[in-house]
């Protein structure tokens, strides 16, 4: 029997995509071989690596002067391939810190350049997105760098910092493919590809043209922007199972009816959830108001007992990976583009059982 699997990543993927790629497994069309054992240097491979970047330009909008590199090393690699490439002429960065990999970011950045927090929500667990004033963003700074969407504290970015010439780079890995995004307005996008695009083990990176090929002179060749994009990803074996599953994904997404329908149905999914926490009496959402997140939603009852005895339970009744990070405590839901209406509506009926029998 399938759970209903809340995982932050690696998360659920949809139920049909995992169909085909079973019944691909053995054989791709009618190569005799399973994309698991193709040579990325075979034309069959490159057939499929081709279509899922133009897949993922159709269903993203990306404009033509940006590159679509399929990576390894997780976003956490970004957190150094970011500074080496592009902190290269004031050797400045611009911060905000709203969760653990907005930190991590920053603390990585900071062993190449000058880097300044320009607001953080450290202060209250990151449990919301602090103001921003543009007065104190720095003028010359070679980048401005986000987490548009903060998995563990279940917090979004509402609306985007006004970054005027200064490239915005943003960590989307628990939001990518959840909702329409305008690409023009990022010099760099990248995101592990494990909540929301497929299997663990790939990581897409979006960029602006103009910021390739000015990396510094210590650059690992494998850190270069440049050595993989003028290798069509493929300077080295790139994840070619993570790379095609993506493909299925984005065929999923398009017979969904594209971004503005998964946002629709998101927005649905979150507010069922976000309705039922509000009116709890047993159950508090760690966050309120216009920042919370449609795709990761932490809630907590006050109490480290009942919160146990709440995994507990759900894992028993079906619901498994819902306990909370560490850092927040408590429980998290996170409800990305696989988990259908059907899984949050069962939880609700579920939690409803649990307080009526606990509050």
């Amino acid at each position: 029997m399938r759970v209903y699997n809340f995982s932050a990543g690696p998360a659920m993927l949809p139920e049909e995509v995992l169909k085909r790629a079973a019944d691909e497994m053995l054989e791709y069309g009618e190569t005799g071989q399973s994309v698991m054992e193709m040579s990325h240097r075979s034309k069959e491979y490159q057939a499929i690596i081709d279509s899922v970047e133009a897949k993922l330009r159709e269903v993203m909008s990306i404009p033509e002067n940006y590159k679509v590199l399929f990576l390894q090393g997780g976003a956490s690699s970004q957190f150094a391939m970011v500074p080496l490439n592009l902190m290269n002429g004031s050797g400045k960065a611009d911060f905000v810190l709203t969760g653990q990999w907005a930190s991590k970011a920053y603390q990585e950045a900071s062993r190449y350049g000058e880097c300044k927090v320009v607001a953080s929500s450290k202060d209250k667990t990151f449990s919301y997105i602090p103001k921003l004033d543009p007065k104190e963003f720095t003028p010359d700074a070679d980048y401005f760098h986000i987490c548009l969407n903060n998995t563990i504290y279940g917090t979004k970015f509402p609306e985007l910092p006004e970054t005027g010439n200064v490239p915005l780079v943003a960590d989307m890995s628990s939001c990518i493919l959840s909702e329409p995004v305008d690409v023009s307005k990022f010099g760099l996008i990248y995101a592990g590809a494990q909540k929301n695009m497929g299997p663990a083990g790939l990581t897409v990176v979006i960029i602006r043209e103009d910021l390739i090929g000015n990396a510094r002179d210590i650059t690992p060749t494998m850190f270069n922007y440049k050595t993989h994009a003028e290798n069509g990803s493929m300077y080295n074996t790139p994840p070619t199972y993570g790379i095609y599953i993506l493909g299925l994904v984005l065929d999923w997404v398009k017979e969904k009816g594209g971004l503005e329908a998964m946002k629709k149905i998101n927005e649905k999914k979150a507010a069922l959830l976000y309705n039922f926490l509000d009116g709890s009496k047993l159950f508090k959402p760690t966050v309120t108001g216009p920042e919370r997140s449609i795709m990761n939603i932490p809630f907590v009852t006050g109490n480290d007992e009942m919160d146990a005895k709440f995994v507990s339970e759900s894992k028993k009744a079906g619901f498994i990976n819902i306990k909370g990070h560490r850092s927040v405590g408590g429980m998290r839901a996170s409800i990305y583009n696989a988990m259908p209406m059907e899984g949050v509506e069962k939880l609700v009926e579920f939690m409803k059982k649990f307080e009526a029998e606990n509050a």
